[in-house]
């Protein structure tokens, strides 16, 4: 049954006329127009007008189109068949293979209750000993990876992956966020050719796409990680690339909705928009979820607002060097700028935290 009508169309919003409809944010809508269907998703309401997020193109979409509710909101595949394959923001398989799907999930779950958090966790040894002696991680820890191109992150990644699924039996997710079509295909191709695809499931909302897109990639990411994490009773890694990515989508949604913006354009709800994301990511005391997270910085300047938001929840950031690339030393860590909370006397041992004051002094030296 049509809930209203659509009243005005743009590639990055959409406003349907829904009076007497109680509609909430994250609602998902329909509209079908010359024998395509649309699809959208609740964004603000004023009034009787809904904003809604177009979730495609909205070419061929015309005003006076009806629109109807779908019975559910936004869901992903929440089984073992996550695993192998690759899915777009809305938990549609992009990989050309038939999807059996056993059972969906919505992306937006309710926050895991204070008690079942784990904040004091053992010690996730990754296998990399630049990585495990510089900035030591914790399960549930979310780490910064900083680098440009060319300086090595997909062949850390492999590796990292290819060590947690050895040491641990645990799977990973990769999430890309504002990924260029070349650079995601590229990942794919060389997971399969190393062996490694069936130990991941990836998520890939692509730059050419609109910024519903790149906002829904890292939710849909959180989500396969957390059936890992709650189901499988797994130590998680979740690659996000990039998050950077995201804050810019949530940027472009807000401008649409004409809202007042903060410093450099960024959107009031910066804080919470980040949050939501990052508090997602938690160990518990069947498994955890560690992340790595690539941040873009926008002209070098690590002042950035959004980059200082991001920074604030993270434990620790793995910086990838160029200069050390050149030098033909891998992982290119710049051991000066890598870092993590966890290099402390009682957290790490008096020994692990005494060669690393001396390993970093002599190295400065």
């Amino acid at each position: 049954m049509s809930i209203g009508k659509i009243i005005s169309v743009s590639d990055l919003m959409v406003e349907a006329f829904v009076a007497g409809e109680p509609l909430k944010r994250r609602d998902m809508l329909y509209a079908e127009d010359g024998g395509r269907k649309y699809e959208f998703e609740v964004q603000d309401m004023k009034g009787s007008v809904a904003s809604l997020i177009p979730f495609g193109s909205c070419k061929g979409l015309h005003r006076g189109a009806e629109v109807f509710k779908s019975p559910r909101g936004l869901e992903i595949e929440y089984s073992d068949a996550i695993l192998g394959r690759v899915f777009n923001p809305y938990g549609e398989p992009i990989d050309q293979a038939p999807l059996e799907s056993r059972n969906t999930r919505t992306v937006y779950p309710d926050s895991l209750p204070l008690g079942e958090i784990d904040v004091n966790g053992p010690i996730l040894w990754s296998g990399i000993k630049a990585l495990d002696f510089f900035a030591p991680m914790q399960k549930g820890f979310k780490m910064g990876l900083l680098g440009g191109a060319g300086v090595g992150k997909t062949v850390l990644i492999k590796e990292l992956i290819h060590n947690v699924y050895q040491g641990f039996g645990s799977n990973s997710v990769f999430t890309g966020v504002g990924e260029r079509s070349r650079e995601g295909k590229e990942l794919y191709d060389e997971m399969k050719e190393s062996g490694l695809l069936d130990k991941i499931a990836m998520v890939f909302g692509q730059m050419g796409e609109n910024s519903a897109s790149r906002s829904h990639a890292v939710y849909s990411g959180l989500t396969l990680a957390e059936y890992l994490r709650d189901e499988k009773n797994q130590d998680v890694l979740l690659f996000i690339d990039n998050i950077y990515r995201a804050v810019q989508a949530y940027s472009e949604i807000s401008a649409m909705e004409n809202r007042m913006p903060i410093e450099n354009g960024y959107p009031a709800t910066l804080d919470s928009d980040v949050s939501e994301i990052e508090e997602r990511i938690n160990s518990t005391s069947k498994g955890s979820i560690t992340s790595f997270q690539a941040i873009y910085i926008p002209a070098d300047d690590i002042t950035d607002a959004a980059v200082q938001t991001i920074m604030e929840h993270l434990d620790g950031q793995v910086v990838l060097s160029r200069k050390v690339a050149e030098k033909g030393r891998y992982p290119a860590v710049d051991v000066f700028q890598t870092t993590s909370t966890l290099i402390d006397a009682d957290k790490v041992g008096e020994r692990h935290y005494n060669l690393h004051e001396k390993v970093i002094a002599y190295l400065t030296r």
